[in-house]
């Protein structure tokens, strides 16, 4: 069965990011040392709050200040919290090649506006997909089978027709229940491997 849609996840798939490094800035600016701001932004329960869509952006930075002294405005606390990533240049061209040759593709991401704000502005190869399936947009974070629906529905196909791309067992694991087809993205060479295999490149 021919593959018709391909789903990145973003995250280490797309973008590398560090929260260490907003957490070092944040550090500068706060009552509370770097390791213990860390666990508070890269950790439920509070960053699941946000990328579930139970907290506004505001309320987030609000909590935020609230739990490490932060003494700077918003716009400070957006810069220092969303400028995280670093693009993975093979699988920003593999997607490009996968378009270029007619392949519907599509984001499928645990995130949040402040990042995704953040990539659109920075990152350019993000606006050259096909859809966006993101976690804050829908009440729900992988593996919640109810996201893995709205794949379905945005991308018009269901099992094999499907290839998704993920660095969490979890997350992959959850696709391949459905009967999708599924790389876990360990490297970008293990993937390209993966995707000569299928033939797709």
């Amino acid at each position: 069965m021919a593959i018709e849609a391909v789903v990145f996840d973003l995250g280490k798939v797309l973008l590398d990011f560090d929260y260490g490094i907003a957490a070092a800035k944040l550090a500068q600016r706060s009552k509370i040392l770097s390791p213990e701001i860390l666990k508070l932004i890269a950790q439920p329960p509070l960053l699941f709050k946000y990328e579930t869509g139970l907290m506004t952006q505001q309320q987030f930075y609000e909590e935020i200040c609230g739990l490490t002294g932060f003494r700077g405005d918003m716009e400070e606390f957006t810069g220092f919290f969303s400028d995280i990533f670093s693009p993975i240049p093979a699988m920003i061209e593999l997607q490009a090649a996968l378009r270029k040759k007619g392949l519907a593709t599509y984001i499928f991401s645990n995130t949040n506006d402040l990042a995704i704000t953040h990539i659109r502005k920075h990152f350019p190869f993000f606006n050259n997909f096909d859809g966006y399936i993101l976690s804050y947009e829908h009440g729900a974070m992988k593996p919640d089978a109810r996201l893995y629906e709205v794949v379905e529905k945005m991308t018009g196909q269901q099992g094999e027709r499907i290839l998704y791309l993920d660095d969490r067992e979890e997350n992959v694991a959850a696709g391949a229940e459905r009967g999708w087809q599924v790389i876990l993205q360990e490297s970008p060479d293990k993937t390209l491997a993966h995707l000569k295999a299928l033939g797709l490149v």
